[in-house]
């Protein structure tokens, strides 16, 4: 799960400028952190999320239940920052609410799967699996 946590490192710092945009603490314009989202998202975030729910998630299936609370926030989360990204990057010109929301979504949305999901996942799942995962996770970073 490498390759996904690595993701996850660009996605925590792209959240943190999102939430900053227009406020003192901003690092960036806002149509430099609109950029930046833009490429954060495509192809990039689109594939990740396809990773995890492609191959992640039925490889976890194999080893114990999807039928949780945690595993349906995590594809809620998916479909609502799809949403907002779809909203965000195709804007015309940057919607400084719409950008801050959209960091707050996706940084509690990375944190979740990072202290939740992933050990669980880890937890779950034989070595091997594991290995395979992540070779195969890594291979298509």
């Amino acid at each position: 799960m490498y390759s996904l946590s690595h993701h996850h490192h660009h996605g925590l710092f792209l959240s943190l400028n999102l939430k900053r945009v227009n406020t003192e603490k901003a690092r960036y314009t806002a149509e430099k952190v609109l950029e930046d989202t833009r490429n954060f998202w495509n192809p990039g975030g689109i594939q990740h999320f396809r990773e995890e729910e492609e191959i992640l998630l039925p490889a976890f299936a194999q080893f114990a239940s999807v039928d949780i609370p945690e595993i349906k926030t995590m594809l809620i989360d998916h479909v609502r920052i799809r949403t907002m990204m779809d909203k965000v990057t195709n804007a015309k010109a940057p919607d400084v609410e719409e950008m801050q929301h959209l960091g707050a979504l996706l940084e509690n949305h990375i944190r979740t799967e990072e202290r939740i999901i992933f050990p669980m996942i880890e937890r779950a799942l034989p070595e091997e699996k594991l290995q395979e995962l992540s070779y195969f996770l890594h291979v298509n970073d």
